[in-house]
């Protein structure tokens, strides 16, 4: 969950935020997305050190999200020159999987677990994955195969530059039966690759869907593949979560917007105290409203968060 707190570099806010999410129970701290470009800062570089130590000293292991902005030498692209913009040459395409190579690298040098590369939710790999906004005939499109083909490139890039030693994630978005986009069958294949690919865990991540119905898909894949398998959305519910590695939909659940409203849920969850819990009312005010305006997200019914470093 992007927090506008790593913007301008590490800062005590987002040191005290990690750590107050790891001190309340969770297994591992998934950072925020991060760009691929950012890792070559030597200076940043070692802030993420701080970062990585803060949150084992708490107590939870942690990763870091990788994303590809769609930029080629500081200047906007896109997949197929929609909306003015130019076109990403298939040469430039080719060069992607070095950038997430490394950025995984350099995470693995800043003390990090692993790190997850970012292909859901509509953003630039999950774009070259969908027909709807893939119609490249190069590559890097048309087919399943051309399709995945970035996706794949930057996983096998990335685990090359790790070894074997380091945790490597992808997030993938499944959809179901859109008329001009991809299928659920798609994400198997595709998330069965990745496997074969080094990948060591699916998060999968169907954003646009409400409530914890959508833990199913998740099912569906882990059914079809080797690798751990994270449900993602409506895991906030312990109820839910708790059926969710019950009948085996998944193996870890994923809980975003529950740790923006009370970083404490899993430790009041494991203390059969769920009544305390300060549980997120999706009113988007504290967390989403405050996102696109760059100003450090929080809580409105909880005044901590977001202030942890202040204490």
């Amino acid at each position: 969950m992007v927090t506008n707190m790593l913007r301008r570099g590490v800062s005590e806010q987002a040191l005290g935020w990690y750590a107050e999410r790891a001190k309340g129970g969770v297994g591992l701290v998934i950072v925020e997305a991060v760009w691929v470009d950012r890792f070559s800062d030597e200076r940043f570089a070692r802030q993420l050190r701080s970062l990585s130590l803060k949150i084992h000293e708490a107590g939870a292991a942690t990763a870091i999200q990788l994303f590809k902005r769609p930029m080629v030498g500081g200047k906007p692209v896109s997949i197929c020159g929609e909306a003015g913009l130019r076109q990403i040459t298939t040469e430039e395409l080719a060069a992607i999987p070095g950038e997430f190579a490394a950025a995984a690298k350099a995470a693995q040098n800043a003390g990090f677990d692993g790190a997850e590369i970012h292909g859901a939710h509509g953003f630039f790999l999950n774009q070259f994955f969908s027909p709807k906004t893939n119609r490249r005939t190069d590559a890097y499109g048309g087919s399943l195969e051309g399709r995945s083909r970035l996706g794949l490139e930057s996983a096998r890039a990335a685990r090359q530059a790790v070894g074997d030693d380091f945790l490597l994630f992808y997030r993938h978005t499944p959809e179901q039966g859109a008329p001009d986009g991809y299928t659920l069958s798609d994400s198997i294949a595709f998330c069965q690759k990745l496997v074969a690919a080094g990948v060591d865990v699916l998060d999968i991540s169907p954003s646009t869907r409400r409530g914890s119905a959508h833990a199913g898909l998740a099912g569906a894949i882990k059914k079809a593949v080797s690798a751990p398998v994270i449900a993602v959305g409506g895991m906030n519910d312990p109820a839910a979560a708790e059926a969710a590695l019950s009948n085996g939909s998944c193996d870890l659940c994923a809980i975003g917007r529950g740790l923006i409203a009370d970083a404490h849920w899993v430790e009041k969850v494991k203390a059969g105290k769920e009544g305390d819990i300060i549980a997120c009312e999706e009113c988007n005010e504290g967390c989403f409203g405050r996102l696109r305006s760059g100003v450090p997200i929080g809580c409105m019914h909880n005044p901590e968060s977001g202030n942890e470093y202040l204490r």
